[in-house]
């Protein structure tokens, strides 16, 4: 029998993925452990390698398109190994890419006084249409009992919905709503029924025709979405802020710099670290967390997390969306380390190379924009951290000191944190353990 070759789950929220490129051709003789093809997600891209060694056959995976997680995208078989054009098992179910597995064929609903109810809105026959087809239905607002199937078994693919789509297809009818049973008295002072999402052509109507682009979401901003959702709608979030004095850190930074050894690299001499402030405000996380272990933690229904090393989240902006490489056992680094591992990972994250386990997990995230001169901010817990720190910009300010108005450079800190886990009082401890190592940096070299 020939390998089936699938599309691995290469991330923990991953349905679908795409292929964005074929390293070995149809007919091609490949080697076990060969690169066959990258996969994009919504995160990152990674390289599959082959999972036998013969020749490549049935290319089904598609560039470009999204297909389910498990599904076959080719196969190999053995040198000498029999092969038929189009008899590789399970062939046809493989060659529409769908974003999950095809839902079993569902009877119509009981009859109702001996009548037979007739299919109503873009559900009806949901069982003889893939996902895929399913959702851009929905998205398109067409019945799927008025759509041709030329899938298998008669089932609605992607193409018969895009052939509806541009041939006007037939519109699906509003859904019948259900008429109450008669209210008891005391229903009168039952709750509103929570609003309904205001729908695109709701929104579309306030802006006058050929005054807007409309660009679709990708997968990475729908998953951003979704996230944020989740974290503010189940996450009881709690802030705390506290203004930096950094003159000294600032001052620590710049020595540090200065002495850095000198290494050689592909373009001639250069230092074999250089520090910024975020670097330093990484390690001051992870020592306050180390100083605080209480707060290192996650919530989880049946316990509470406690996390036995620091694992620091920084939020990368890359192009349409936001990632958080994990810098590791922080606590432990060095400030050059953490530098040099930083300015790796958001390299590889700008270019979709990071691997899940470099991106998946953490206990606690920083994110910086400081550099932008925002002042202060709240950021979003990324689950499963109980904790996310917000930097600000570091600017000079008037303070006062022994009673004598000085000026300081004050940097602004926002500890956004899960109140199911980090109470106010263990919360402001932590605070307090990070502003005394920003403000004492030379405690961070010990």
């Amino acid at each position: 029998m020939p390998t089936e070759v699938i599309l691995p789950k290469v991330d923990m929220d991953m349905a679908t993925g795409q292929i964005s490129r074929w390293f070995a051709a149809e007919g091609a003789t490949v080697k076990k452990g060969d690169v066959l093809f990258e996969i994009e997600t919504d995160k990152a891209a990674m390289e599959i390698d082959a999972p036998a060694s013969g020749i490549l056959r049935d290319v089904t995976g598609k560039e470009g398109v999204d297909i389910a997680v498990g599904a076959p995208v080719a196969w190999i078989y053995a040198e000498g190994e029999a092969y038929e054009a189009g008899a590789t098992p399970a062939r046809a179910e493989a060659a529409e890419p769908v974003s999950e597995t095809f839902t079993a064929d569902v009877p119509p609903p009981p009859a109702v006084d001996g009548a037979t109810p007739a299919p109503v809105g873009h559900d009806a026959g949901i069982g003889r249409a893939t996902p895929l087809a399913r959702r851009l239905a929905r998205e398109a607002g067409l019945a799927l009992a008025a759509i041709s199937g030329t899938g298998p078994h008669g089932r609605v693919v992607k193409a018969d919905v895009d052939a509806a789509i541009a041939g006007g297809g037939a519109k699906a009818a509003p859904e019948a709503k259900a008429v109450p049973a008669a209210a008891p008295a005391s229903a009168a002072t039952a709750s509103a029924p929570a609003a309904k999402p205001v729908s695109d052509d709701q929104v579309l109507k306030l802006f006058q025709d050929g005054s807007y682009d409309l660009i679709p979401h990708d997968n990475m901003r729908r998953t951003i979405a979704r996230r944020l959702v989740e974290a503010k709608s189940t996450i009881p979030h709690f802030y705390l802020t506290l203004d930096c004095e950094i003159d000294a850190l600032l001052a620590l930074r710049t020595q540090l710099n200065a002495a850095a050894p000198v290494k050689k690299t592909d373009k001639g001499e250069a230092p074999a670290y250089k520090l910024s402030v975020n670097d330093m405000i990484i390690k001051a996380m992870a020592m306050a967390l180390k100083a605080v272990p209480d707060a290192n933690a996650s919530w989880t229904e049946s316990a509470m997390v406690k996390h036995k090393h620091v694992d620091v989240g920084v939020a990368v902006s890359i192009p349409g969306g936001l990632i958080t490489p994990i810098v590791r056992h922080a606590e432990e680094k060095t400030l050059s380390v953490i530098s040099n591992e930083v300015k790796d990972l958001a390299s590889r994250a700008r270019s979709r190379k990071l691997k899940p386990e470099e991106y998946q997990g953490g206990t606690t995230a920083v994110s910086n924009l400081g550099m932008f001169g925002i002042k202060d901010f709240a950021a979003v817990i990324n689950p499963p951290h109980a904790t996310i720190l917000a930097v600000g910009a570091g600017e000079q300010r008037a303070v006062v000191k022994n009673g004598e108005i000085k000026v300081a450079t004050v940097m602004s800190v926002t500890l956004s944190t899960d109140h199911r886990a980090v109470d106010g009082a263990l919360g402001a401890e932590l605070l307090v353990a990070f502003k005394r190592l920003i403000e004492n940096p030379m405690g961070m070299l010990i």
